[in-house]
């Protein structure tokens, strides 16, 4: 990723209705089939109290372009452990680091409020991003059949954090 290129920012609980929150939404319904889309229920989503989203803009000469090239989305069912619900870049910036980026400032939230564990959910056909979990320290858990639809299952992955009192 080009450091000095793009800018990571999180989006204020409570915010629904902005332009990022209208471009993200139709990046997700243009990124995922509909079953696996949460564009219909996106506006709930941001409305959980215990959870928060990321995205990523480039910059250009400095300042930020209205273009979204990726998000991360994650929440605290508990305060053990969180959960992250969805990592998309955008088609003609994947393999760039950019989604590397979001899921490392993810992690860094989700550590700063000292969780233990973080799960996400991933079909394993879907290599760069099993690749991107892994490179990470994500690590299998188990097979969820069904998890997508009826014939493709996911694999639940999880990252633990040394916690120290």
């Amino acid at each position: 990723m080009e450091e000095n290129r793009a800018l990571i920012r999180e989006l204020p609980r409570g915010t629904t209705d902005s332009p990022v929150v209208e471009e993200i939404v139709k990046l997700e319904r243009r990124l995922f089939p509909k079953h696996e889309s949460l564009s219909s229920s996106f506006y709930q989503e941001l409305g959980k109290k215990n959870g928060g989203l990321l995205y990523c803009v480039l910059l250009d000469e400095g300042k930020p372009k209205e273009q979204v090239v990726g998000y991360v989305m994650y929440f605290f069912p508990s305060s053990l452990y969180a959960s992250v619900t969805k990592l998309a870049v955008r088609e003609n910036y994947r393999r760039k680091g950019y989604g590397e980026a979001l899921l490392k400032a993810a992690i860094e939230k989700c550590r700063s409020r000292r969780i233990q564990r973080i799960c996400l959910h991933v079909d394993p056909l879907r290599r760069p991003a099993l690749c991107l979990y892994q490179k990470l320290g994500f690590q299998v858990d188990s097979i969820v059949e069904s998890y997508y639809s009826a014939d493709r299952d996911a694999y639940r992955m999880y990252l633990d954090f040394d916690v120290k009192k």
